[in-house]
């Protein structure tokens, strides 16, 4: 029986995982997902399950779940880059006849179709914000700013689900924060290594500037906890660099877009946060917003103990 190679594109790091193959066997079905968010607890749960490529699709399936609810596999091949074969897989090894089963429990929450008239949509958790003259950049604007105000929305609905207290305590039992995230994730790094130090936290931003970030990683030591950030396309030297603190023992948090983001593999915590996207320009809103409350919590922990004066912060 052949097996699909494990050359999972979110490192050159094998991950020591059960490979199955491209075709399972009935004995390896178990009950297909009769919501999407089984579908989710699924693929993180049972990562171990499923390919790269699946991965990779699945991935890709949960972050752009109105596409798949509303587009053919040819139109989700072109977005995803990902050959559409794989989603058919994906949607076998979930128990499925094939994607347009799986097709249904996405579409099932919708109830309206997208306006098929208008040129550009602008991508977020709530559904896609209409732009009809691109050309028009007030327009663009205004409709990246409700974009913007239902990620800040669905993050608002979350936030008592993600692990913030669990977060907050590992950054105050820490020796030192090591903070790393390159590309679009780097004003966010930037930020919460700087607020991080305003609550009173010994941070350090690992940027590349001046030796690369595997040399900046070898420096930590027992008791230093890297927070490590990353949004698609996920930054390689981020990935590595978690994959290098990872196999040194080191703790790490991970802030990114999904469970099975390529920095969430064995992560003591994870906050997932969605933002919104347009042709790839991605909005930082509800991440900042993400990073502030974590850094505001730390200072009211830290303020409870006598630690902190909260009034002298100015963050």
């Amino acid at each position: 029986m052949i097996h699909e190679p494990r050359d999972i594109a979110f490192s050159k790091h094998k991950f020591r995982a059960r490979v199955m193959t491209e075709t399972p066997t009935k004995s390896d079905m178990v009950a297909k997902p009769k919501t999407m968010e089984e579908f989710r607890e699924r693929l993180v749960g049972e990562r171990h399950l499923f390919t790269s490529r699946m991965l990779d699709a699945g991935a890709w399936v949960l972050e752009n779940q109105r596409v798949v609810a509303l587009e053919t596999l040819s139109v989700m091949a072109k977005k995803s880059q990902l050959n559409p074969s794989i989603f058919v897989r994906l949607a076998k090894a979930m128990g499925f006849d094939g994607f347009t089963e799986m097709q249904k429990i996405f579409r099932a929450p919708l109830h309206n179709a997208y306006p098929e008239s208008l040129s550009e949509r602008i991508s977020h958790s709530q559904g896609d914000e209409l732009v009809q003259d691109p050309s028009d950049l007030a327009a663009v604007g205004q409709s990246f700013c409700r974009a913007n105000t239902a990620s800040l929305a669905h993050l608002g609905s979350r936030l008592a689900e993600l692990p913030l207290s669990e977060a907050a305590t590992l950054i105050l039992e820490s020796r030192t924060v090591h903070v790393i995230g390159l590309d679009r994730s780097f004003p966010v790094a930037s930020y919460l290594s700087y607020a991080l130090r305003r609550a009173g936290c010994q941070a350090i931003q690992i940027s590349g500037t001046g030796s690369t970030p595997e040399d900046q990683i070898k420096v930590m030591q027992p008791g230093d906890l890297l927070i490590s950030i990353s949004f698609p396309p996920y930054a390689r030297s981020t990935i590595d660099a978690t994959h290098q603190a990872l196999a040194a023992g080191l703790p790490v948090l991970a802030i990114t877009d999904t469970p099975i983001s390529p920095i969430t593999q064995d992560a003591v915590v994870v906050l997932t946060v969605d933002d919104a996207e347009l042709h790839g320009f991605r909005s930082l809103t509800a991440v900042m917003s993400l990073v502030q409350t974590l850094a505001i919590g730390l200072a009211y922990r830290r303020s409870g103990t006598g630690e902190l004066d909260l009034d002298l912060i100015n963050a």
